[in-house]
């Protein structure tokens, strides 16, 4: 996980990536319809080195299935991390979706990239494993739903909305060097377990992995209002650790 961390720890350096409390709010039905119609049209489908390895993979071409594991067997991992932060649990669930992805090559329709479609059969079943072993509440945590918690501490904004307490900036008084220390990297890979599973499903996936906002919505099956909520509050708590570590430090 220390790649992924140190890419999620850069992605987290600017202060945008803060803002405040009203980015939260929901958008209105009209902007939800909009959005819903961009996402429609810039939908990443499978790209034509996807189309030619799927080619290859019918055709029962065993290195095909070797270069595929080797682009996305560790991207799979980490997902899968993202879920249940036991290594031996999560490896049995990407090899039990590779063993799907093989079953499953006749039905893949092209309507989503390759990645996209493969992660989205680690994430049922690692939904489906989790809840029939009992090792987590059901996966309502990964449904649409609307909630009341704050993004960020209401106590860092003034009565009027503006910040009393300013998201710390990184690249000011600590270089990137610094971020990606061994301590930052321990301390953002705590947090990162210490999230909220849909928070940390959603982040992972947008700033480890480095998915569109399109493609995490295909892939945990939420809604693009609800994927950015969870995204914005994820990247707070986040970047609140890092900025008590530094602070600390």
């Amino acid at each position: 996980m220390k790649i992924g961390a140190s890419r999620l720890a850069r992605r987290l350096q600017s202060p945008s990536t803060m803002t405040n409390s009203s980015a939260t709010q929901l958008a209105p039905a009209g902007a939800s319809a909009r959005t819903a119609a961009r996402d429609a049209r810039t939908a990443v489908r499978a790209s034509s080195a996807d189309l030619k390895i799927l080619a290859r993979l019918r055709a029962g071409d065993e290195s095909a299935l070797g270069e595929l594991v080797g682009r996305y067997h560790a991207v799979l991992l980490r997902l899968a991390l993202a879920f249940y932060p036991n290594r031996a649990f999560a490896e049995e669930v990407v090899q039990d979706t590779w063993t799907a992805v093989v079953d499953g090559l006749a039905s893949f329709e092209g309507r989503s990239s390759l990645k996209t479609w493969i992660c989205r059969i680690l994430t049922n079943r690692a939904k489906t494993r989790l809840i029939r072993e009992a090792r987590s509440v059901p996966f309502s945590a990964l449904k649409d739903f609307d909630s009341d918690e704050p993004a960020v501490d209401p106590a860092r904004f003034l009565t009027d909305g503006r910040w009393a307490e300013p998201p710390r900036s990184f690249t000011d008084e600590s270089p990137e060097k610094q971020l990606i220390h061994k301590e930052a990297i321990f301390c953002l890979e705590r947090a990162l377990q210490q999230l909220p599973l849909n928070q940390r499903a959603v982040v992972t996936l947008r700033d480890v992995e480095g998915l569109g906002s399109e493609e995490v919505c295909n892939v945990l099956q939420i809604r693009e209002t609800n994927q950015r909520v969870l995204l914005h509050r994820a990247r707070a708590k986040l970047r609140r650790a890092l900025e008590e570590h530094l602070i600390g430090a």
